[in-house]
């Protein structure tokens, strides 16, 4: 699904990645800790084709991503990755449903069509009542579930969480990463999630330590 073959970046004097690699496979769940600041926004936003490398290759599904172009990665970031971010990105003026919409809306998804697919999530992971809501009335717990929700809009094949449960307290974090086994297992989407907490004990397939531009599995 991903293969990452010696990706090195650098931003002004800092070398962020120093030739990682890294080959994540259909249906794993990866996880990639690390300190703030140590380069795993950066690793997700060059395996999500948000972000080029300095050198070295990213390949998606088996496509090289330097052989596509600009609109080809946007096709394919749209019809098959699912972001989520740290602090959840919802609409404000948009409820709930029309926020988990909007990715099927910019799909070229018809109302009535995209409406169902909505509704049709939120029922399958009982947040049906959100629906109306809107993002300020929520807590933050609930704003990420959402997130995760509008993630999976497009029924992607890769899904990449940028420190999802960093603004979150212990419980709600549970929830979170509950979810998002739930997506791994049931509909076999393959996760790439990073944290910092180097601690924590996370049921994932694999796991990894960023660290000095440099990928290290634990």
């Amino acid at each position: 699904m991903i293969e990452l073959l010696n990706i090195s970046k650098r931003y002004g004097a800092t070398q962020v990645l120093k030739g990682v690699n890294l080959m994540v496979k259909e249906g794993e769940f990866v996880s990639i800790r690390g300190k703030s600041g140590v380069g795993k926004t950066t690793l997700l936003k060059i395996m999500g084709l948000l972000e080029t490398p300095d050198k070295g290759e990213v390949k998606l599904f088996g496509k090289t991503a330097s052989g596509l172009s600009d609109d080809e990665k946007s096709e394919l970031r749209l019809r098959h990755i699912g972001f989520v971010f740290q602090f959840f990105n919802l609409i404000p003026s948009l409820t709930v449903l029309e926020n988990i919409e909007l990715p099927l809306a910019l799909a070229g998804i018809n109302k009535y069509e995209r409406r169902r697919r909505a509704h049709k999530l939120l029922k399958y992971f009982g947040l049906t009542g959100l629906a109306e809501r809107f993002p300020d009335t929520l807590s933050g717990g609930e704003r990420q579930r959402v997130a995760v929700i509008r993630a999976l809009a497009n029924s992607p094949k890769i899904i990449l969480a940028d420190e999802p449960t960093s603004s979150l307290d212990d419980e709600n974090s549970e929830l979170l990463m509950e979810l998002l086994r739930e997506i791994n297992r049931e509909r076999k989407v393959t996760i790439v999630l990073t944290t910092t907490d180097l601690y924590e004990k996370l049921s994932t397939t694999r796991d990894y330590v960023l660290k000095e531009g440099r990928l290290i599995e634990r």
